[in-house]
């Protein structure tokens, strides 16, 4: 019964207007300081969120988990090599490629590329690039021919289309740097469209012709391995490249792109120590709020206590009284900040419209485009943690309010 009688007397202490205009002015900026933390907080994780997703379904599933490259010459016999990796627990699949590093030209536009040679039925399983371009230009690939799958961007900045023929210079085979570089004229088949700066560097062409090109003799550059866990890769990898007599260099995805997981997951650390900053500061506001309102409220608390009413219910009483304070503005942040994380990706893409500017550009970042995928466990972790800290800030007014002795306030 007394804990009952002090919710509603904190409640009524919310609900009443004060004497002291400026009370409620700090009470009301303590809570839009608390709604903005919350859902700037909810925003910024679920921006990561998306960026993390990204990185996972796009990048990750065009990039290699991890690679075996021969160091000198070339993998002799590869389809020994992918069955012993697919062997390996934890390795889903395998499948060969050639690289080849060279330029692009189109009159007098070049363009530094990456050719990647794949075997489409082998590379399906290991890549999603197949997703990312039709099926005609995906088939083309399996012909032995000199068809070229190249990024929109890079068709773009070269003004190509589907049809039209490039140069590819490529060094010479000897290596002497007096020897004139190699030309080799592809046809574009096809286009894909990542979204990122993979467009820009990475061309696809048929494993026998790229082999061909670079002097292999139908032998390939390396291995590509995919793992079901991203994570155990590095070890996977070497699992796999320490039982072979070949002399192979190892890579994988932490060392190519881990740089982006690493800077996601630093942001996101930051993201939770701004919060708990943002919302040290509403809750001051807070305080400062009680504090004015236990000195506002002294002949209430006076005669409460006259009339009995313990200690421990004028702490609850006011220790309820800014719970619901910050409360409401967890939960008001919490809404308005679930809201905008749907909707973030238009949103900030009709800003981009609206000002003709590119927040993110493909030629620096993965991805051209911000991304947002809306978690409800950081919801409700940001909203806990947020009204933890708002509770913690009420206890000191409160406990001053139960220490008033009522004699000395009448």
């Amino acid at each position: 019964m007394a804990n009952r009688l002090a919710f509603q007397i904190g409640w009524r202490f919310l609900r009443t207007r004060t004497s002291n205009g400026f009370v409620s002015f700090i009470s009301l900026s303590s809570v839009v300081g608390i709604t903005l933390g919350v859902a700037v907080l909810i925003l910024v994780l679920s921006a990561m969120n998306g960026f993390e997703r990204e990185l996972r379904e796009r990048l990750l599933a065009v990039v290699p988990h991890g690679e075996l490259i021969a160091v000198e010459g070339a993998i002799h016999d590869w389809p020994a090599l992918v069955a012993d990796a697919t062997s390996e627990p934890g390795v889903a699949a395998a499948a060969p490629f050639v690289l080849l590093d060279g330029l692009l030209q189109r009159g007098d536009v070049m363009k530094p590329v990456a050719l990647r040679g794949v075997l489409p039925r082998l590379e399906r399983e290991v890549s999603s690039a197949a997703e990312y371009m039709s099926e005609e230009a995906w088939q083309s690939l399996a012909e032995e021919g000199d068809q070229l799958v190249l990024g929109e961007a890079l068709a773009e900045s070269l003004q190509v289309a589907v049809g039209d023929r490039v140069s590819m210079l490529l060094p010479s085979a000897n290596a002497s740097p007096l020897s004139a570089p190699r030309n080799v004229v592809l046809t574009v088949s096809g286009l894909f469209d990542l979204g990122g700066e993979i467009d820009r560097t990475v061309a696809f062409v048929n494993l026998g012709f790229a082999s061909k090109v670079a002097g292999l003799e139908g032998e390939v550059s390396g291995v590509r391995l995919k793992v079901d866990d991203l994570f155990e890769a590095p070890q996977l990898v070497r699992n796999v490249g320490f039982r072979q007599a070949q002399y192979l260099m190892l890579s994988d995805w932490t060392r190519t792109q881990g740089h982006l997981y690493s800077d996601i997951q630093l942001v996101r650390m930051l993201t939770y120590l701004v919060l708990i900053l943002v919302v040290a500061v509403a809750s001051f506001n807070i305080i400062c709020s009680l504090v004015m309102s236990v000195r506002d409220k002294q002949a209430e608390i006076a005669i409460l206590r006259t009339m009995g009413m313990s200690r421990s219910g004028i702490l609850t009483a006011f220790m309820v009284q800014g719970a619901m304070t910050g409360g409401f503005g967890c939960l008001l942040g919490a809404s308005i900040g679930s809201l905008m994380a749907l909707k973030l990706s238009d949103i900030m893409a009709g800003l981009e419209s609206l000002f003709g500017v590119s927040f993110l550009s493909g030629d620096v970042y993965f991805i051209d485009f911000l991304p947002s995928e809306l978690i409800l466990s950081d919801v409700v972790a940001v909203s806990v943690l947020a009204f933890v800290v708002t509770l913690i800030a009420t206890w000191y007014p409160a406990w001053q309010a139960s220490r008033l002795q009522p004699a000395q306030a009448l």
